[in-house]
């Protein structure tokens, strides 16, 4: 079970937009992502490079959080709004709620609920 310290410096760490350095930083090495039901992606270093490759596909984003951090047992949830601006200018936003388990003080599964029509606007 994390603590609640534990959970805040990794939403901060997220909402400074240091996307990549919160995988590095609280991820297990066998850690794992699904975005709704899409296929399992697996390994820390695997996440953090798709990350990168997201993040160098737009000129930047904008992370914010959207509600208090739930925390119970070795389960939270956490829910976000990014708006990424796209290398044309154009901006474009969607909310998600990220749903985590934790070993520990580490993060091992998440799962990301969100509309994808949202970047379709």
């Amino acid at each position: 079970m994390p603590s609640l310290k534990t959970l805040q410096a990794f939403a901060d760490t997220v909402e400074s937009n240091d996307h990549v350095g919160a995988i590095r930083n609280f991820y297990s090495a066998d850690a794992r992502t699904q975005e709704n039901d899409g296929e399992w992606r697996v390994g820390r270093e695997a996440l953090a490079a798709r990350e990168a490759a997201v993040l160098a596909a737009v000129a930047g984003v904008k992370t914010t959080r959207l509600g208090p951090l739930l925390l119970d047992g070795d389960h939270s949830a956490i829910c976000w709004r990014f708006e990424f601006t796209a290398k044309d200018g154009k901006v474009r936003s969607m909310e998600e709620v990220a749903w985590q388990t934790w070993r520990g003080e580490e993060l091992v599964e998440e799962r990301f609920f969100y509309d994808p029509q949202q970047m379709a606007r």
